[in-house]
């Protein structure tokens, strides 16, 4: 797989190079990354394995010629959003019709998809702000956040007092919410 060459740089430096230099080749490793979710959207609406194939197909295509003409922020909700109304266009051109009660199933799940969504984004906006931080705040905020320390564990593997460390855990959590609050605008 290509795509593992390039594991280690994100979807958003991916779709940042593209703008750059217009190489589809990073389009071809960010689609590659998706084309399971896209199956699956497709499997969802359509319910036909080779049609959901095709539909990917399709999808890539105009995911390469939209992304040349607009700039996305979050490719995977767009594409995700791309698949879905490509999937009733064709179930609209097949005459297909869906009950109020699946229409309503549908849009539970999309709802519950897009709140998925929205977190990721926000997970990654929250990890990309804790690499921004100081190096004493990250690592307290580290150990107390994210490996359950005590202040007093803290103190004694980092050797900070534990004045200090609770003052970086503090200062580290108010400058990640105004990091993360930035990145969300």
């Amino acid at each position: 797989m290509v795509s593992e060459k390039y594991s280690h740089i994100s979807d958003n430096e991916l779709l940042e190079r593209f703008y750059i230099d217009s190489n589809n080749e990073w389009l071809g490793i960010l689609l590659e990354r998706y084309t399971y979710l896209l199956l699956g959207v497709c499997m969802k609406y359509l319910k036909n394995e080779e049609e959901s194939k095709d539909a990917v197909q399709q999808i890539f295509l105009k995911a390469i010629t939209e992304l040349g003409k607009y700039k996305v922020d979050y490719l995977k909700s767009w594409l995700y959003m791309v698949a879905k109304n490509h999937c009733l266009m064709k179930l609209r051109d097949k005459h297909v019709i869906v009950s109020a009660e699946e229409q309503r199933g549908l849009t539970a799940q999309e709802t519950d998809k897009q709140s998925l969504m929205e977190k990721e984004v926000a997970l990654t906006h929250l990890e990309n702000a804790l690499d921004e931080l100081n190096a004493e705040q990250k690592t307290c905020v580290t150990l107390f956040y994210l490996q359950k320390r005590s202040y007093q564990e803290i103190a004694d593997q980092t050797g900070f007092t534990l004045l200090q460390v609770k003052s970086h855990i503090q200062n580290g959590k108010r400058n990640l919410k105004i990091l993360v609050e930035k990145k969300m605008k």
